[in-house]
């Protein structure tokens, strides 16, 4: 069997790029955000305008790319991603590091409120829960930095060295609030009262919608649940039953609970109470609140695998609510909060923000801040160009980061310069890619 041998050739005029969703990114930066000209105002500085560095470090992260040498193909050569994002000069990899290292801390606040003023102008679709509520999850996740010297990489609660930054999504697309960047031994209750009142402001900015606030364990104190009480906000915190007696508490469910589920293999029972919590305002007199608390207890005699126990398990879950709704349906809202893992894997992976590139912890705040605004430009992309009819028979509310990447970032097209304008031309064979794409450009430029 013989096979055909193909003749390699270089144009000596033409140019094709492979990142044509460049297109996108740009006019979702310049057209939906004013970063441009608040960086301006923020940060002048000679040379390289930073607010063109930030661009194409935007760039990268939508290309699912964060280390600094990625910029170097597009400075030695690249006119269509300069083009794209509307820069006058993309920078040098040294460029890139040094600005980043200047700037931090004069423009991550800007990029904060792009992030946001971007969802706002774009009009994002924000999906509610079934009984109205609009989800506000917020979540701490951890990222591997082990054997690197970089500032505020330390031990975490996962067991190994790295950072352990805190996230606000919002809707049941997961669009990102805002990130902020902490050091791996920080506790996550330390500094959240703050990051909390933020994230609800922002959120009412977006939506009218009544807040559900979902929070996990780490957050179970005093102050999260009167800050949510006095913000007028619906919340579920999941109670952390530290100090408790396990075994009294679960009898005392299945005595006077609500028994769910009972067989050979084991029971299950839920109950509410009211239980009033004390704490010292700010004049430090002592104040109390009554809240709700939905609790859970399993007890099982056998193993997953089959294997008998000789004593049953017990455990005993529990979840805080100022919800009036019943007893399974406050479980049953609390469960959509364990999607926050997936946006946190989206980020890490698909977007590569694992291991952050810099030493400095300033500029590494920074990076994730952009990372924010990168998530959003591509969940919206995606939600544009990837949720059609045909497209969306695998997801009802979103499309996977790394999906919108592959699809619509890294579509090859040819440039073509004609009369002072730009043409992408596609492939006669990529009739999904050229439609989706003529869509959501169409979208992004007109809509």
């Amino acid at each position: 069997m013989t096979f055909p041998r193909f003749t390699i050739e270089q144009s000596d005029s033409e140019f094709y790029t492979s990142q044509s969703g460049m297109a996108l990114v740009g006019l979702a930066v310049n057209r939906y955000t004013t970063l441009a000209s608040r960086v301006a105002k923020a940060a002048p500085c000679q040379g390289i305008a930073t607010a063109d560095v930030l661009r194409c470090y935007l760039g990268l992260l939508c290309q699912g790319k964060s280390d600094f040498e990625a910029i170097r193909p597009f400075w030695e050569d690249d006119e269509f991603f300069a083009a794209a994002l509307g820069v006058q000069n993309v920078p040098s990899p040294e460029t890139l590091r040094q600005r980043m290292d200047k700037v931090a801390e004069a423009v991550r606040p800007i990029v904060n409120l792009c992030t946001v003023e971007l969802l706002k102008k774009a009009k994002a679709a924000l999906s509610t829960l079934p009984a109205g509520h609009m989800p506000l999850d917020l979540d701490v996740f951890t990222q591997d930095n082990s054997n690197t010297k970089k500032e505020g990489v330390s031990w975490t609660y996962r067991k190994f060295n790295g950072f352990a930054p805190i996230a606000a999504w919002l809707g049941l697309e997961g669009w990102c609030l805002e990130i902020e960047q902490r050091p791996g031994s920080q506790h996550a209750q330390e500094g959240f009262v703050p990051f909390l009142l933020r994230a609800i402001h922002k959120s009412r900015l977006l939506t009218e919608a009544p807040l559900l606030v979902r929070l996990d364990s780490a957050h179970d104190a005093i102050m999260t649940l009167v800050t949510l009480v006095s913000e007028r906000v619906d919340f579920i915190v999941k109670w952390n039953p530290r100090g408790t007696d396990v075994p009294a508490r679960a009898s005392e469910v299945f005595a006077k609970g609500k028994m769910i589920k009972q067989d050979k293999k084991g029971r299950i029972a839920i109950m509410t109470e009211i239980v009033e919590r004390t704490y010292k305002d700010e004049d430090g007199k002592e104040k109390t609140i009554k809240v709700r608390r939905v609790l859970r207890a399993t007890e099982r005699y056998f193993e997953k695998d089959g294997t008998p126990l000789l004593v049953p398990d017990v455990m005993i879950e529990g979840w805080w609510t100022n919800l009036t709704v019943a007893k399974d349906k406050v479980i049953e809202f609390y469960k959509g909060h364990a999607l926050c893992e997936q946006y946190h894997s989206e980020l890490k992976s698909d977007m590569d923000l694992e291991r952050l590139p810099s030493g400095k912890f300033a500029t590494n705040a920074l990076v994730m801040s952009c990372s924010a605004l990168a998530y959003n430009i591509l969940r919206a992309v995606g939600q544009v160009g990837l949720m059609g009819k045909a497209q969306a028979k695998r997801a009802k509310q979103r499309r996977r980061i790394k999906t919108v990447i592959q699809d619509l970032i890294y579509c090859a097209a040819r440039l073509i310069r004609h009369c002072r304008g730009l043409t992408l031309r596609f492939s006669c064979h990529a009739h999904d890619q050229a439609a989706s794409f003529a869509t959501t450009y169409a979208r992004f430029a007109y809509g």
